[in-house]
Formats: structure tokens, sequence, C-alpha cells
């Protein structure tokens, strides 16, 4: 699959950006340099190669659990806790309404 540059004009429109013409025909010759060589590995029989492990898995404390199980010291009960009440959310905010925080409008389409 080949990326055009029609295809990078879409995404640098949905992400806002603003890219000249040289910089979009550099993304298509990038884009495209990284899928070709995705191609080029997807050639490789892996068949006969194991599943790598997970590289955190020696940060974990107790040595004789593998995978998740090892950091489960880790997590903490997901108890009820009674929330920020709203006055004391909105104490230190720039500008609010007294219900909810005023923040500038940062997308101008």
């Amino acid at each position: 699959m080949k990326v055009t540059e029609k295809d990078v004009t879409t995404v640098a429109d949905l992400a806002n950006l603003e890219l000249t013409p040289a910089e979009r025909e550099r993304m298509v010759k990038d884009l495209n340099s990284i899928l070709g060589y995705i191609d080029l590995l997807n050639e490789l029989d892996t068949a006969s190669v194991p599943p790598m492990a997970q590289t955190a898995d020696r940060f974990g404390i107790d040595a004789g659990k593998t995978g998740s199980e090892r950091f489960l010291y880790a997590m903490r009960p997901d108890t009820q806790r009674p929330s920020l009440p709203r006055e004391a959310a909105l104490a230190n905010a720039p500008d609010s309404d007294g219900k909810f925080f005023k923040v500038p409008k940062v997308i101008e389409r």
C-alpha cells in the first residue's frame, strides 16, 4: 500500500497541521519508506521464533510468579472515596463561572 500526497494532506488537515509542499513530499517519501521496510520484514519466516518475554517482568518483586501476577503488590483496592468539593477545585482556577472551569478556545476552524 502506497501513501499518496492526498493521504498526507488529509491526515495533516485532521491533525490541524500546515505542511509546505516540500514537507508533504518528504512525508510521502518517508511514510512509503517505512511501509516498504515493513513489507520487507513481513517476508521473513518467523514461524520458528519463540514469542519474546515482557522485559518489565524483571522488575517484579515475587520471582515465583509470572507475568502480571508479579505486580499484584502494586495494585491498591478500588475503594470509593469522597471527591474534591467543587468550590475547592475551582478556588485556584484562573477563570470559572462558579460551576465549570473556563478555558480559552484553542481550535479555530
